[in-house]
Order: structure tokens, then C-alpha cells, then sequence
């Protein structure tokens, strides 16, 4: 059987199936009592090994099964959960996420057959573990005489008239009747689905008359672990049984033949009714009795298929190919409405149909962004477990508090932010908290906190990591900076707190003392700098000696389509992205102030610098030296800056499209957009300008 066109759904599975077994593991670990978790774990492994064992994957398979017997254990109350249990399981799931990318890079799972841990698991088990039989063959005899009284369920059935007649009506023609009871196993997730898998391999070789409980109920999955049915059949019963058998999760299905003589009646009239055969089913024709064709219905009704998901796996690609149609719409609209400006005269009816396109291209671009917004959980979902793993190889207690995982991003963005995080959290525990002593002293608690919290602002989304514990020591970084050669001691005596702070984020710079597997190489905090201000975000920093430190991470919602400024400097079109800019301004010539030979003004009691934008980008401005500054005031965290344009041309909603490798050394211009009459305007990067 070729599974190659499975894997990257059994990839995607499997990473949901460890991640929550990280999850529950945890969990146990706080409450080793709690039954609903033990389920929970004892399910995702049975689910995991059933998975790699339909793929061909055996060595995951020997593991999987071997964490599954002991789950089973400990949920029989054979053996108790302890902490060297939990360490066992967590490296057992290490292993099998190394095979899982294995599998990613090379749809192999590789050579190693973690035998240690396996017998370590094996040994949590005694004596039981080791001498693992293998399983019986599941299922029953298809023989009758092995079918005892009580599996007999098919007999509690009651059968209406209609029901009666067909059964009498196919047994007269020579068909068979038999009665099956099934059963699925006490751990099948989706009942519902196995069932509908029975009744299919059941459509080949005959019809299902009636079951009990009823299809619908079975559909809503209102059963224990049996059902039973009445089938007929021109085939034997043997292959019946074998077929549902042949039903993963189905634990075994037995059945007879039924004595259904009462049921026969005379041989009707052919106009009346006729019992077809075909393919090895039996149906009855449209010229059957009302009773018959209701009963007809009610059985194909039997058959329909369940609801189980209404959710649909998408490649991110495609998801790519239709933000970029909708973006070219997006421009293509853009296009009309200048037309339709530049024209003057085009009539009521065609601009009523350019607001409506306007409108439609606007719901279409929110649905498409929608469809690409994932909850951040994704990423924040693997931290426990590095935090616990932290806490034993750092020896300081520690407790990770997280809220807002449900805040959403656009996906290429929630794919970006897992090793920033990982960074943050990292420096929160090696050099944020302290030893369990100082913080003693301090009058602390001896479980230092660290925390992520993340929520949505206007169009950003916030992720908030931090400590409560040392707080960066500002005079230990001037230090080592002036050390380092980074700055002067002149420089040191003249720089505020946040720009030393600042300095955190150089690269190879590092406050610690020793070099560990957890941090001490300066490679950390310039890479969470770099790769959030290559998503267009921005990182901050609160701290405070002795109490703890916050970093702060603003990002954009979205990196495709963003509302903009459209401005004009030199005769050249720019754009600025709204959520940068706090207000306009006219500005008098004679308001500009210099302070350490830079311009700057005076706004509302707040000293703003300017940046002439055409100095910046080397271009002659169409204003003349005495008239008013026409300034847009722009944010960047807590500063402040304001960009002398020449005119302002409005707001307008762009696609912003990458320049590629080539010219991204020029970081002022973060992309360009296509504008409505086909012209090219440069993006601006006032997080990069300030």
C-alpha cells in the first residue's frame, strides 16, 4: 500500500498528538491521581501507535505500544505514577519527535531503536511489561455455534411491517438473513466514524435492514461500544464478519443466520413490487408497496455519512497563491477608481459599481486574512515543557504562567515568533531569576515566576515575556560593553538607562559569567531584535533592578495588505503605514529649534527630532525654504520622530509587494506597492528611519 500521499497528514497528526501528550504529561506530573488525564495520555498514544503503524513506522510503533501498556497499568491501578515515570516519558517523547523529523526530512524514521528506553519503561512496568504477549487476534468465529446467547443483541430488535415484509420479501428470492452484533474497542475516539467504515464494508455484500441503536443515533454517536444490525445478504456470512473486522478499532463482530420463515408470504404480483439483485445487494424497486419504499428510506438513511470534522487542512502555500489574487484584485480596483477620478464625467451608475466592487474586495481580503489568522497557541504550546526541563538542569524552581494563547496571527508570522519566544523565556530563567537563597533574602518567593502574555492592540498583537526576578543590572552591562570595546566611557556617562539596555541586543553580547548548554554565547537577544524587524515589528524593554524585567513585542497582524498614508517627496510617491503614525502636522518654519545641531520642535511639551525624508533619500523637495512643514508624527514604542514630506496625497488601502534580495540593503524602504494608475511607490520604514 502506497501511504506517501498520507504523510503530511500523518506529520501534522502526530505533532498534535505530542504536543498534547507534552501537555497531559505535564499535568500528570501536578496531579498523578487525576483519571481524566491518564484517559487523555492512554488515548494519544494508542491513537499515535495505531497511526505510525498503518505508515510502516515500527520502531515509533514498539515505542508508542510500550508507553501505552504502562498508561495502561497505571489506569488499571497496577502501578503508581512517580517522578522517574514522568522523566522516562518525556525522553520517550523526545525520541519520538527525533523520529518525527526524520520522517519530515526523509519519510524514514531512521536506525535508532531506543532499546534503553524501552527497557526503562519495560522496568516501570515489573515484571508485566517485559513478558508483553502479543495481542489475540481480535474477532469471533463467523460460525454460528460459537455465537453465545447474550452477544445475540440483533434478537432485541423489533421490526415494524414494512421492516418484516422486505426481510420476507428477500428471503423468498434466496437472499440470506443474518443478525451481527459489533463492537468497537473501549478506547476508539471516533465512534461515529468506525461505525460508518462498518456499514460501507457492509454495502459490499449486502444492505443493512434496520440497527439498534438507530442510524441517527449512531451518527450522533448516542452508544456505548455495540450496535447491532440485520442485514441481507446474498453473500456467506464468514466474509461479512471478516470485512468489519478488518475495521481498525473495531474490537470483534459476531452473527447467525436468522430463522425469518414467519416473515415470508406469498409471492406478490411482479407490478406490484420486485426484489432486485445486484452487485450482491438486494433493493426494492420503485413498484413496491408505500410501506416498502419507507422502509427502503429508512435504511439508506442508515448509511449517511457522519459529521465528524468541520475543519479543512490547507498548504500555506495555497493559502499564499490566493492572498496574492486577492491582492491583485485589490490593485486591479485601485486601477477603476483612479479611472473613474481621472475621468470626471462617468456617470452614477458606474461609480455605485465601483463602491460596490470596493466593498466586495474589502470582505473578500478580511475573509482571506481570517482564513490565514491561527491562534498563537501553536507556539506557546511546546514552553512548559522547556521550563520544567530548565528548572532540573538549572536547579531553581520556577513557574511558567501564560495567557492569550487563543490571540491570533497571520500565519507566516506565528511560524517566525517560536524561537524569538524561545530566546526570551530562556533569558528569563538563566539570567532573569534568581538562586532560590538570594531570592529567600529578597523576601521572595522561592518559585520564581516567568510569564507570557499576549493579546491584541488595534492592529499589532502584543507578546509580553517576563520575570520577577534580578531585573537587568545596568551598571553590569556599561561594564562589560566598555569591556567589549562597544562604547566609551565618555559615551557610558552620557547614555540614559533604556540605551543601555539597549545594548543587550548587539550581537555576541552576553552578561554571563560561564558559558552553559542554556546560555553565556551573546546569541540570543540580537536574534530576537533581527528576526522581529524583519516582521515589520518592534521589541522594548521594562526592567527594574531587584523586581524583574518585561520585554515587549509589538507585531502586525498581518504582513500582505495594510492601510497607508500615501504622501509625496520630490515629486516621488511614499507610503506609511498607518499603524505607525500618531498625528499630522503643519509646522511654521520658525517653530524649528536646534538642539546638538539637530532639528527638532516643540509639540504639545514634547521635544520631537525631525528627519527630512528627501535628505534621506537624497532628493530635491518641491517646498520652498519659508513655507510651513508639512510633518507626519510617527511612534515607534515610546519614541517619537517627525517626517517632513512635501504634500500628503491620502489614506489608501496597498498590497505590499517584497523587493526581493537585491535591494535589501536599503533598509529605510521596506517594499513597494503598485498604485491605482500602475505606478510604483516605495514603502517607508519608519521603524528603520527612527
Amino acid at each position: 500500500m502506497d501511504v506517501s500521499q498520507y504523510l503530511e497528514i500523518f506529520i501534522d497528526e502526530t505533532k498534535e498528538h505530542l504536543q498534547s501528550l507534552n501537555t497531559q504529561i505535564l499535568e500528570l506530573e501536578q496531579d498523578p491521581e487525576n483519571e481524566n488525564t491518564i484517559n487523555e495520555i492512554f488515548r494519544a498514544a494508542h491513537s499515535l501507535k495505531g497511526m505510525a503503524g498503518t505508515m510502516g513506522y515500527k520502531r515509533m510503533q514498539t515505542l508508542t505500544h510500550d508507553m501505552e501498556n504502562v498508561f495502561s497499568e497505571v489506569r488499571n491501578g497496577a502501578i503508581k505514577v512517580s517522578s522517574e515515570m514522568i522523566d522516562i516519558l518525556f525522553q520517550c517523547l523526545d525520541a519520538l519527535d527525533e523520529y518525527l523529523t526524520n520522517i519530515q526530512q526523509s519519510a524514514d524514521e531512521g536506525t535508532n531503536e531506543n532499546e534503553a528506553l524501552i527497557k526503562a519503561l519495560n522496568e516501570q512496568m515489573g515484571a508485566k511489561g517485559a513478558a508483553a504477549k502479543p495481542a489475540e487476534k481480535k474477532g469471533q468465529s463467523a460460525e454460528p455455534e460459537g455465537t453465545s446467547d447474550a452477544a445475540k443483541k440483533w434478537l432485541e430488535i423489533k421490526l415494524d411491517d414494512a421492516q418484516k415484509s422486505v426481510i420476507g420479501r428477500a428471503a423468498s428470492q434466496g437472499q440470506n438473513v443474518y443478525g451481527v452484533n459489533v463492537a468497537v474497542h473501549e478506547t476508539c475516539l471516533l465512534k461515529a466514524a468506525r461505525a460508518f467504515l462498518v456499514f460501507k464494508a457492509i454495502e459490499k455484500y449486502g444492505e443493512i435492514i434496520v440497527s439498534n441503536p438507530s442510524a441517527q443515533d449512531i451518527e450522533d454517536e448516542k452508544f456505548e461500544l455495540e450496535f447491532s444490525l440485520i442485514i441481507v445478504s446474498a453473500s456467506d456470512l464468514a466474509p461479512i464478519l471478516e470485512a468489519i473486522q478488518n475495521v481498525s478499532e473495531i474490537d470483534n463482530a459476531v452473527g447467525e443466520k436468522m430463522d425469518v420463515s414467519e416473515y415470508i408470504t406469498e409471492e406478490p404480483k411482479q407490478q406490484e413490487t420486485e426484489v432486485v439483485e445486484s452487485s450482491g445487494q438486494v433493493a426494492v424497486t420503485e413498484q413496491a408497496k408505500p410501506e416498502a419504499a419507507k422502509a427502503k428510506e429508512k435504511k439508506q438513511g442508515t448509511v449517511s455519512k457522519p459529521v465528524v470534522n468541520r475543519t479543512v487542512r490547507v498548504d500555506i502555500e495555497k493559502l499564499d497563491v490566493l492572498m496574492n489574487l486577492v491582492s491583485e484584485l485589490i490593485i486591479a480596483k485601485n486601477s477603476l477608481v483612479s479611472a473613474s477620478g481621472a475621468e470626471g464625467t462617468m456617470d452614477t451608475g458606474f461609480n455605485e459599481q465601483i463602491e460596490y466592487l470596493e466593498s466586495v474586495t474589502t470582505n473578500l481580503h478580511e475573509s482571506v486574512m481570517k482564513v490565514r489568522m491561527v491562534p498563537i497557541e501553536s507556539v506557546v504550546n511546546k514552553f512548559p515543557r522547556m521550563i520544567r526541563d530548565l528548572s532540573k538542569k538549572l536547579d531553581k524552581k520556577m513557574e511558567l504562567y501564560m495567557t492569550g494563547e487563543e490571540t491570533e496571527l497571520d500565519r507566516t508570522v506565528v511560524d517566525e515568533i517560536g524561537d524569538p519566544l524561545m530566546h526570551l523565556l530562556r533569558n528569563s530563567a538563566d539570567h532573569g531569576l534568581e538562586s532560590a537563597e538570594i531570592r529567600r533574602q529578597r523576601g521572595k518567593s522561592e518559585v520564581g515566576s516567568i510569564f507570557l502574555n499576549a493579546y491584541q492592540d488595534g492592529n499589532n498583537v502584543v507578546i509580553e515575556v517576563g520575570d520577577d526576578g534580578n531585573g537587568i543590572d545596568t551598571e553590569a552591562v556599561k561594564a562589560k560593553a566598555i569591556e567589549r570595546g562597544v562604547i566609551t566611557p565618555e559615551q557610558a556617562e552620557n547614555m540614559t538607562e533604556k540605551e543601555i539596555v539597549d545594548l543587550l541586543f548587539n550581537a555576541g553580547f552576553s552578561t554571563a559569567k560561564v558559558v552553559s548548554d542554556v546560555s553565556g554565547r551573546g546569541v540570543g537577544l540580537d536574534v530576537v531584535k533581527s528576526k522581529i524587524e524583519s516582521l515589520s515589528g518592534e521589541v522594548e524593554v521594562k526592567t527594574k533592578l531587584g523586581e524583574g524585567s518585561t520585554f515587549i513585542i509589538r507585531l502586525p497582524l498581518t504582513l500582505a495588505i495594510i492601510q497607508a498614508l500615501m504622501v509625496v517627496v520630490g515629486g516621488e510617491k511614499y507610503a506609511i503605514s498607518l499603524g505607525s503614525i500618531q498625528t499630522l502636522e503643519d509646522v511654521p518654519v520658525s517653530d524649528i529649534k536646534l538642539v546638538q545641531s539637530k532639528e527638532v520642535i516643540n509639540l504639545r511639551e514634547n521635544v520631537i527630532p525631525l528627519i527630512r525624508i528627501n535628505e534621506m533619500l537624497d532628493i530635491e523637495t518641491s517646498k520652498g525654504p519659508d513655507e510651513n512643514l508639512m510633518v507626519v508624527i510617527v511612534k515607534k514604542g515610546d519614541k517619537l520622530a517627525g517626517l517632513v514630506v512635501d504634500d500628503l496625497i491620502g489614506q489608501q488601502e496597498i498590497v505590499i509587494k517584497s523587493l526581493g534580495k537585491y535591494i535589501n540593503k536599503c533598509k529605510i524602504i521596506s517594499g513597494a506597492t503598485i498604485l491605482g494608475d500602475g505606478e510604483v511607490a516605495l514603502i517607508l520604514d519608519t521603524n528603520a528611519m527612527l
